[in-house]
């Protein structure tokens, strides 16, 4: 990053020291695309150097102090209206009110910035600077408590920001890492297996092998129908992202299908079985994440859904956890890593997830 101030210029740049050996791992932007940064867990020792190049050699740089943090930050963002509205003209805020005949617009709040890590170390006090130089620095065994996440209204970011004090303008420099959280095998890790229908109309019965899977797992299930006196056509079973932000009355729920997957093309007959088998690692899939510093939940659904031939839905929902599996990289893992990957977030029993819309004991068409 370059500065141009009165007389001199610099290039501030922040380098791993051991960026050569370091694994990447690829993360969604926010708008949409992918990137590869460092991989980084929980309790790992992140060091490098911040380097500073002079673009003048022959002026110094006067500067109020040198510094480099480590951060890690929830940026929560919602969607308001805002309007021409006549109070507005009066100086009154018109952000957020209901208009029914004055033009309006949609613009997304991103004031909501919460650090639940903050480390800083002073590389250099008020002085000037001649020549270009780099600074050590190294914050030891750093507690990363969370996944790195980016959703639709809510991103968990990690970073270091190296900062030169200046009397005007600071010149700032960040760099984004990713931090993975792992998970040893849970348990208890009990099947799920539930009755459900419409009276006198459809009866099945749907079992899946496990509750918890891992990224990279396989839902293996079976589907049973007992009664069948509705012309089904059509079902399949999707995977629901539920991110909720915000606490409340200023809760905001945002439901991503992830994926559909087709179990059965044509009518089914009464005491029918229909195995299933769906493979999640080809899927954006992230841990589940519960209560994230009491900012933000994703847990994750499968929706199972049947459509008969008049084109109505039937549908029933339940929770899965998904959680990363460690072992795989526990052996490329520093020391302090493979100790934090021992421990198991989201470990506590599922609840039946319920709907006006779902398949229940009773009538229920979406």
């Amino acid at each position: 990053m370059s500065f141009f101030g009165f007389g001199q210029s610099v290039e501030v740049d922040i380098l791993l020291n051991d960026a050569d050996s370091r694994k990447r791992a690829e993360h969604k932007t926010e708008d949409g695309k992918k990137d590869k940064y460092f991989l980084f867990y929980d309790g790992e020792t992140v060091s490098g150097k911040v380097s500073l190049a002079l673009k003048n050699p022959n002026k110094r740089l006067e500067h109020q102090g040198i510094k480099v943090e480590f951060i890690g930050q929830i940026e929560s963002w919602h969607l308001h209206f805002v309007c021409e509205h006549p109070s507005a003209r009066n100086g009154l805020p018109s952000k957020l009110l209901l208009c029914s005949s004055s033009p309006a617009e949609l613009y997304y709040d991103r004031g909501n910035h919460h650090e639940f890590v903050s480390l800083v170390k002073d590389l250099a006090r008020p002085g000037e600077i001649t020549q270009s130089q780099a600074f050590d620095f190294e914050f030891t065994h750093v507690e990363k408590p969370y996944e790195s996440y980016t959703g639709q209204n809510v991103k968990l970011r990690y970073f270091l920001r190296a900062t030169i004090s200046r009397r005007l303008n600071d010149v700032v420099k960040e760099m984004d890492i990713v931090v993975h959280t792992l998970s040893t095998y849970p348990e208890l890790n009990s099947s799920i297996k539930m009755e459900v229908g419409i009276e006198d109309c459809l009866h099945i019965e749907f079992e899946y092998n496990k509750s918890k899977y891992h990224l990279k797992d396989v839902i293996v299930g079976k589907i049973y129908f007992l009664l069948v006196r509705i012309k089904i056509k059509h079902m399949e079973i999707d995977i629901i992202k539920r991110e909720t932000t915000g606490t409340g009355p200023n809760v905001y729920h945002e439901n991503d299908t992830i994926a559909k997957y087709e179990i059965m093309d044509g009518a089914p007959v009464r005491g029918e079985s229909i195995p299933i088998r769906l493979f999640l690692a080809g899927y954006e899939l992230t841990p589940t994440m519960r209560d994230i510093n009491k900012k933000f939940s994703v847990r994750y659904y499968l929706n199972l859904v049947l459509i008969d031939e008049e084109e109505r839905r039937y549908f029933k929902q339940q929770e899965v956890v998904l959680w990363r599996k460690g072992d795989i990289v526990r052996k490329s893992m520093s020391h302090q890593a493979a100790i934090a990957s021992q421990r198991f977030e989201g470990t506590t029993s599922l609840g039946e997830a319920r709907t006006p819309g779902q398949l229940s004991d009773g009538n229920s068409r979406q």
